[in-house]
């Protein structure tokens, strides 16, 4: 849990989406990257709550997580993405995302280069 919580903006940076429910703030979604090459490369991970799905969410953390990763002196961003995902995988590939010559039945392998 330590790990999860001890952002530093530099070699670690996530975010999270907030929405109104009932009154009060509640997280609808959150993304992170990790860097995981010293030469620029970062792990991306993020998740939309299921109840928030599919309302421009996991676009919007996308778009910010992607300035912050530019901004931060990355090159590439990478992600693992279950097959039967197809919501996610049409996400990263409006980003610009490829698919990794590494074939997996069990994960898609996804890069995208940063300008």
């Amino acid at each position: 849990m330590v790990f999860f919580l001890n952002i530093d903006f530099a070699s670690h940076v996530a975010i999270v989406a907030e929405i109104a429910e009932d009154g009060r703030s509640v997280i609808a979604g959150g993304e992170r990257y990790i860097v995981v090459q010293p030469q620029g490369q970062a792990e991306i991970a993020f998740v939309v709550v299921d109840a928030y799905q599919d309302q421009g969410i996991g676009t919007i953390l996308m778009r910010h997580l992607a300035v912050l990763a530019r901004d931060g002196g990355l090159k590439e961003l990478v992600a693992e993405v279950l097959p039967e995902n197809t919501a996610m995988l049409k996400l990263f590939k409006k980003y610009g995302f490829r698919t990794d010559s590494k074939k997996s039945l069990q994960v898609a392998h996804l890069t995208l280069q940063l300008p």
